[in-house]
């Protein structure tokens, strides 16, 4: 890990255990399948369910600063508090709250390098208990919009695609980004009108990021496969999938582990994008 540009973004499964129980430490599991936790996770780790927690559905976005730091609170978080993130599908959605508190300014926020599957293939002790802690002290100091893509601005910034200034990252499947796979029956609240891409898109699927055990590939690795699609440091990117998970994952990739300065998630992504009038998409691979 020391070859990444911030290697401290990651820890290692050891440390994890070593360390769980430090008080100024909270270890975070933040799953796909929110019911993983109650059949077993780290000892003192704390549940942030992605879809309850983090968003609000009746205007369809983030909770507000305000709603963040009640949420932080309530799991015993404070702003020193240094926390680590891990989850299921190779950290899919620890990646996606990963890029969440930095979004709110969260200083020390690091991810458990292979996530859940990294522990349970090592055969590291679980818990079923639901700890509690005492309520942190917590103030959103900043939200950090140089992070965030919204559809306007990826709209524009197709233009920078094309003269090579820009890049965008579509991380999904080969067969959602050509439109053959429109709909994902696993996901039926996530579906979108038209199947493609957005123009000038890359496919680089997220998990060609990754090894077999979950952990993330080495930087050299990861340096050529994102070079080898134009995706290179002096370029501002945006990344994007479906509703941003994958792509949460990819941008921590490029802006953590290769530093690339200047990379935005695009999180209304493709459920937003394929059903929205009179913007362009492409189709085919």
């Amino acid at each position: 890990m020391a070859d990444y540009t911030y290697p401290n973004v990651l820890v290692d499964t050891a440390w994890v255990e070593a360390h769980h129980q430090d008080t100024d430490v909270r270890v975070v599991e933040v799953d796909e399948d929110i019911l993983l936790y109650e059949q077993g996770h780290v000892p003192g780790a704390v549940k942030v369910d992605w879809h309850t927690e983090l968003q609000r559905s009746d205007v369809r976005d983030f909770v507000d600063e305000g709603g963040f730091a009640e949420l932080m609170e309530s799991k015993g978080i404070s702003n020193a508090t240094t926390v680590v993130l891990y989850g299921d599908k190779s950290n899919w959605w620890a990646a996606y709250a990963f890029w969440f508190f930095k979004y709110n300014g969260h200083q020390d926020v690091r991810l458990m390098n292979g996530g859940r599957q990294k522990w349970l293939a090592e055969g590291r002790p679980l818990s079923d208990e639901k700890p509690t802690y005492p309520s942190g002290q917590y103030r959103v100091p900043y939200r950090d919009e140089s992070i965030r893509a919204y559809a306007a601005d990826v709209l524009q910034h197709i233009i920078r695609v094309k003269d090579a200034s820009g890049a965008l990252v579509d991380v999904r499947s080969p067969a959602e980004y050509s439109g053959e796979k429109l709909h994902m029956p696993e996901y039926p609240q996530e579906g979108a009108l038209r199947g493609g891409h957005i123009p000038g898109a890359s496919n680089i699927p997220w998990a060609q990021a990754v090894n077999e055990d979950g952990t993330f590939k080495s930087a050299d690795e990861l340096t050529a496969l994102y070079a080898s699609k134009g995706v290179t440091g002096e370029k501002d990117i945006v990344a994007y999938c479906r509703i941003a998970e994958r792509s949460s994952h990819t941008w921590f990739v490029l802006k953590y582990l290769l530093g690339y300065p200047k990379v935005r998630n695009y999180d209304g992504s493709w459920t937003e994008w394929g059903n929205m009038v009179g913007v362009p998409i492409e189709q085919g691979a």
